[in-house]
């Protein structure tokens, strides 16, 4: 069972929530529930973890290995996690085995977390990033996820709304983007909604070398979900010549290789480019933000 003193969050999740965040006072109390109840062995928390929740592995009753994801979030977003999850079964994605959005808890086979896409070569990243994405890309069917529609639409409320002035007209320029490619029919299929090199893990499982991990689904066009990996690896991009250029081909080469519209993933690209841009920048964060700005000007 659990070793509470031994729960500590990662310090990157304090320092984003706060010290006196009430979730992170709660989290001990809760990480020895579920381990109790759920009949799980407490190994370790993992390091440095992520920004709006902790993974601690742990082994199941019958000694396999598994990792208990806690997420500081809504109920919600906790449910469509593994909603989602549950859809896709394991097929390009890390495989649920126990779920309780209320406590924000979700009990996921365990993967090498420490090794993700990043670690190999950018161009044999990029082929296993497409080959596991297409796989995501699957019916909705009856579903509760958000549209890209309804997700952007807030965005552009909440976020563009309050761009400074220096940056209006390339957020105006987004905007329009996104109205142009919502009017237009496109195929709707459960995106994976924060697809990027780094939520592609190895695993030990003969179905697939590389699963995603991570989820924040949403339904909408493939697209929308391949334009956060067209800026893959930017600081390594910003610093090499001939950049735009660079990121135009990157457009073309991921589109045509996975038969989808060039001018549909610049145009994604464009917005959420922006969108991440001016909330770096809005949330302090000027140097990462001012680079997202460079960037989308470049597409």
């Amino acid at each position: 069972m659990a070793d509470l003193p031994r729960y500590e969050p990662p310090q990157r999740l304090v320092r984003t929530l706060g010290p006196g965040h009430p979730w992170l006072a709660r989290l001990p109390e809760l990480a020895e529930r579920l381990l109790h109840d759920w009949e799980l062995t407490f190994e370790r928390v993992v390091a440095p973890g992520g920004r709006e929740s902790t993974v601690a592995l742990v082994r199941r009753a019958d000694g396999t290995p598994a990792a208990l994801k806690l997420l500081a979030a809504d109920e919600r977003l906790v449910a469509d996690e593994a909603a989602a999850l549950r859809r896709w079964d394991g097929l390009g994605a890390v495989r649920l085995l126990r779920a309780d959005p209320r406590a924000g808890a979700l009990l996921l086979e365990r993967l090498h977390g420490e090794t993700s896409l990043r670690s190999l070569p950018d161009a044999k990243a990029t082929l296993e990033a497409m080959s596991t994405v297409r796989r995501l890309w699957v019916p909705p069917g009856e579903h509760p996820f958000t549209t890209v529609d309804d997700h952007t639409g807030v965005q552009v409320d909440r976020v563009l709304g309050s761009a400074p002035e220096e940056v209006r007209p390339l957020v105006r320029e987004a905007i329009a983007a996104r109205e142009e490619l919502l009017g237009t029919p496109a195929p709707m299929v459960l995106l994976h909604g924060d697809f990027r090199q780094g939520v592609v893990l190895a695993t030990d499982d003969p179905r697939a070398q590389w699963l995603a991990a991570g989820p924040q689904p949403l339904v909408g066009e493939p697209e929308y979900d391949l334009a956060r990996l067209v800026r893959d690896r930017l600081h390594d991009l910003m610093a090499s010549p001939g950049a735009p250029a660079q990121v135009r081909r990157r457009i073309r080469k991921l589109a045509d290789s996975l038969d989808l519209d060039r001018e549909r993933l610049r145009g994604w690209t464009l917005y959420r480019a922006v969108e991440s841009g001016v909330r770096q920048v809005l949330t302090g964060d000027r140097e990462d933000g001012e680079m997202l700005l460079e960037f989308a000007g470049w597409v």
